[in-house]
């Protein structure tokens, strides 16, 4: 099969959907790898360090699409890639489509096949090619929010960790899945007091046996979000529902109740944030302010620290482009039912719930574009 590998051209985003060693497996398959010059270099990747593996070089993106029977990215393909897409070409990345109407319709009457990392799901309900991007951005929240605390960016001043005799940061993160527990770390690391809701008790009762004495567990409901936020320091939004719209659990009135200069970091950000007053940033002009809250929505977080980000993705994404490459789409999802719930689109047709649910579509069965 021939896999392209396009430069990624969202704002900020030096990430590149395969590594050097990712490629060479590939090309020892059996398999072409086309690259378009300079895509690796956010990422620390020349272009020497893919063709000394056996990758060629494409000039353009133009050309990557064009050639390609497979598309490796990993963002979504912004308006300028859309006339790029054809009938039958298959595109492995992250779409979160569920969060924008205009880029769903586009992949539909592309008529090409979007097979999404975002929904690739095991059976214990994993998500395995989210995981990798959910853990670094759950720990960059921490990060980024403490930095926004700072008085210089018109934080409240406060250091996260406190020091002797001095009350640490209250952080609150909303969601006790892969972000909320990476963040958690980061943030009981340093010192802060911590609270992490979540609605499942199952999932409460794991973090007790794994959180240190720093974080406090409470079930999720809407009394206690609003009784939390109001004493916060920084709020963290980690709530997924798997290929649909995140709920809006922090409402426009509710920032009210909340401390000026304190601020929010929304990591659902790409499935339309769980704060009703957040909007897609960039890394370029992350925050605004609403009502005296500082509010950080970038939508590529991961993208802010792209070597370690690129390693982590391609770990985990490649065993699966591997079973797409050797099989063809259709025999690799019809032999794994986890690729099968990574299918989103084909064939004009919508194949994920969320997706429909969204916005109103007709859902299709995925299984019978496979049988």
């Amino acid at each position: 099969m021939k896999i392209g590998v396009p430069k990624e051209i969202k704002t900020n985003e030096n990430r590149i959907a395969l590594v050097p060693a990712g490629a060479e497996t590939l090309i020892g398959a059996g398999h072409s790898v086309l690259v378009e010059t300079g895509g690796g270099l956010g990422s620390g990747f020349s272009d020497e360090d893919f063709t000394a593996v056996g990758a060629t070089i494409a000039p353009d993106a133009d050309a990557v699409w064009r050639e390609s029977e497979m598309i490796m990215k990993v963002k979504e393909p912004i308006q300028v890639e859309w006339p790029r897409m054809r009938k039958g070409q298959l595109v492995f990345t992250y779409f979160h489509f569920a969060a924008d109407e205009e880029l769903t319709r586009a992949h539909i009457a592309s008529g090409a096949t979007c097979v999404a990392y975002e929904t690739v799901e095991l059976p214990t309900r994993e998500l395995p090619l989210l995981t990798p991007m959910s853990e670094v951005a759950g720990r960059m929240a921490v990060q980024e929010g403490a930095k926004y605390l700072e008085k210089l960016y018109g934080g409240r001043g406060v250091l996260l960790g406190g020091v002797p005799g001095v009350a640490p940061a209250k952080v609150v993160i909303l969601g006790g899945g892969i972000v909320g527990i990476n963040a958690a770390k980061m943030a009981a690391g340093l010192g802060a007091k911590v609270v992490i809701l979540d609605i499942s008790l199952e999932r409460l009762r794991y973090l007790s046996d794994v959180m240190p004495a720093n974080v406090q567990l409470i079930h999720s409901n809407r009394h206690n979000i609003l009784e939390q936020i109001t004493t916060a320091d920084l709020v963290i939004g980690g709530v997924l529902i798997p290929g649909a719209k995140a709920p809006k659990l922090i409402r426009r009135a509710d920032l009210s109740v909340m401390r000026p200069g304190s601020v929010i970091v929304d990591v659902a950000i790409d499935q339309g944030g769980c704060v009703e007053t957040i909007h897609a940033t960039t890394h370029e002009n992350p925050t605004y302010v609403v009502d005296g809250v500082i509010h950080y929505g970038v939508a590529n977080m991961p993208g802010g620290v792209p070597r370690t980000s690129t390693l982590a993705l391609t770990n985990a994404t490649l065993p699966y482009a591997l079973q797409l490459a050797n099989k063809g789409w259709k025999r690799a999802l019809k032999e794994n039912p986890a690729l099968l719930k990574g299918l989103n689109v084909t064939d004009g047709k919508v194949t994920y719930a969320g997706v429909a649910e969204a916005f109103g579509m007709e859902l299709s069965d995925p299984a019978k574009f496979v049988a």
